[in-house]
């Protein structure tokens, strides 16, 4: 599941996430927001991820999560 539903902190992580839900939107999703203004797909991904409708996974939440569960595995 998801371990965020605010947006990222980090610039970097906003952009990448909001390029991969406006390639969804492109692929013909649907938009999580009600109404909007915005017709373009990456305007439309940004204002879903400033409104926190995204559900995302750290990454690394998940790498920790996958080192402790090796590491109680290799005992």
């Amino acid at each position: 599941m998801a371990d965020n539903m605010q947006a990222p902190s980090s610039q970097f992580a906003f952009v990448i996430l909001a390029a991969k839900r406006a390639r969804q939107l492109m692929a013909g999703a649907p938009m999580l927001l009600a109404h909007t203004r915005a017709h373009k797909p990456t305007r439309i991904a940004v204002e879903e991820l400033r409104h926190s409708l995204i559900e995302y996974t750290h990454p690394a939440a998940a790498e920790k999560g996958k080192e402790a569960g090796a590491a109680g595995q290799s005992e």
